[in-house]
């Protein structure tokens, strides 16, 4: 019996989608699954779904292990994933509406620009934290993360402790579907590289049957109804040539181009017809809906029908790779670079293919970025860095540094503007950074 530890298991999307794609291995279904939570009440729902999915899935031998305790969910585990976070709603509110008052208009703020700089200083210790337990408790365990920012939290795990660790996230997999569907190609037929740095990756490679995809792409965006629904992405891909990953709401707020004045705002991220175009702080409106109503979402995934069809999210088919089967899996992992991309810093934390098998996970040789593409992440890469060692030395002068280089901050503020800013956020944040010197 193989048992996976759930760290943040109230998390309902990660934790039911990874449950139910598990249980479609049968090396898996058989499996422990160990719910941890700090909520009861969350805790008490996720188990219900859980119950329901082994249920459905028929696999009665499965146990789950609800608890509030994280070590006695980590003890033995052979597989952990983690979706936690330091900071709910009410501290995460700071990080969007202080930079507001110096006019950083922040969309989501959970990745990078000073929103996003701000939850890794708080997130990164948790992390370091839940590390040194599996270093104690489950030292051989695969450790998959799905909370952000994930470049700088993964980036602080792989450089500051043992764990087999690598992030993971849906927006590689998400945009090359979208791509499809516009393009009327199935997506499995289509032949990709993808390659640079979490939500900011571009893919190098877009093919179909040895056919460049890019010139097919750029005539649909002549059409503009395709051209609405990614205004920011669209008009990235149109100026720098190729297509970025992650939503224009999140891309928005991580570069100068789109957000410093409220007439670009207005041009670029109010009116487009995606998920996120780009509206200020959609995702903390979000946020606040789905804490009012965190009872009626359990209640409405138990009520609605039950899919079996295993989802496109990478977790289960890694873990398949590395402790099932050993069938080998190539996914977009958040890891360190050394070289898989030559023009981004050694030590960044990147995100390319990688490849997961018995043996580990092994990071392929991605190749270099465009030139003037590799030149956006490179600043992006180089600041996550510094932040990373900011939260590992408590130096507020590194913090300063490097939202003095975020370019949708230093687009708008000057560099006395920036600091005041900050002095703010560290104040807000006290209760979880401690003393920065």
């Amino acid at each position: 019996m193989k048992k996976f530890a759930f760290i943040g298991a109230g998390s309902l999307q990660f934790t039911s989608s990874c449950v139910r794609d598990l249980l479609t291995f049968p090396h898996f279904r058989d499996s422990e699954f160990a719910l941890m939570d700090i909520n009861p009440e969350n805790l008490a729902n996720i188990t219900r779904v859980v119950e329901r999915i082994t249920r459905e899935m028929g696999c009665p031998d499965c146990r789950i292990s609800p608890t509030l305790d994280r070590k006695e969910a980590l003890k033995g585990a052979d597989g952990v994933l983690c979706t936690v976070f330091n900071g709910d709603i009410d501290v995460w509110q700071y990080d969007i509406i202080i930079p507001k008052k110096y006019e950083v208009d922040i969309n989501i703020g959970d990745t990078r620009s000073v929103s996003g700089i701000f939850r890794a200083l708080r997130n990164i210790p948790l992390m370091l934290d839940i590390c040194r337990d599996i270093e104690r408790y489950c030292p051989n365990a695969v450790f998959l993360n799905y909370t952000n920012p994930m470049s700088m939290l993964c980036g602080a795990m792989q450089k500051h402790s043992s764990v087999e660790v690598t992030g993971l996230c849906h927006s590689v997999q998400g945009t090359l579907e979208m791509l499809a569907s516009w393009l009327k190609i199935p997506s499995d037929e289509i032949d990709y590289l993808c390659q640079g740095v979490n939500h900011q990756a571009f893919y190098t490679k877009l093919e179909h049957r040895g056919e460049d995809l890019y010139p097919k792409l750029r005539e649909l965006l002549k059409d503009p109804e395709v051209y609405n629904r990614e205004q920011v992405r669209n008009e990235m891909f149109l100026h720098l040539g190729y297509y970025v990953t992650e939503s224009s709401g999140h891309n928005s707020e991580y570069n100068q181009w789109f957000r410093k004045r409220p007439d670009l705002i207005e041009k670029y991220c109010t009116h487009g017809t995606g998920w996120n175009p780009g509206e200020h702080a959609f995702s903390l409106n979000i946020r606040k809906d789905r804490k009012a109503n965190t009872a009626k979402q359990y209640e409405d995934w138990l009520a609605k029908d039950f899919d079996k069809i295993k989802s496109k999210e990478y977790a289960a088919d890694i873990f398949n790779a590395r402790i099932g089967d050993g069938k080998p899996f190539i996914f977009n992992g958040n890891v360190q670079n050394h070289g898989s991309i030559p023009n981004l810093p050694y030590d960044a934390c990147v995100e390319v293919p990688v490849v997961a098998d018995r043996m580990g996970f092994k990071t392929t040789i991605a190749g270099p970025l465009p030139d003037h593409v590799a030149i956006l992440v490179n600043t992006t890469a180089r600041m996550e860095s510094l932040v990373v060692e900011a939260a590992m030395k408590k130096s507020r002068e590194a913090v300063y540094h490097a939202v003095y280089m975020d370019p949708l901050t230093s687009a708008v503020c000057s560099l006395e503007e920036i600091r005041s800013m900050c002095d703010e956020l560290f104040e807000i944040n006290k209760d979880f950074l401690g003393d920065f010197s």
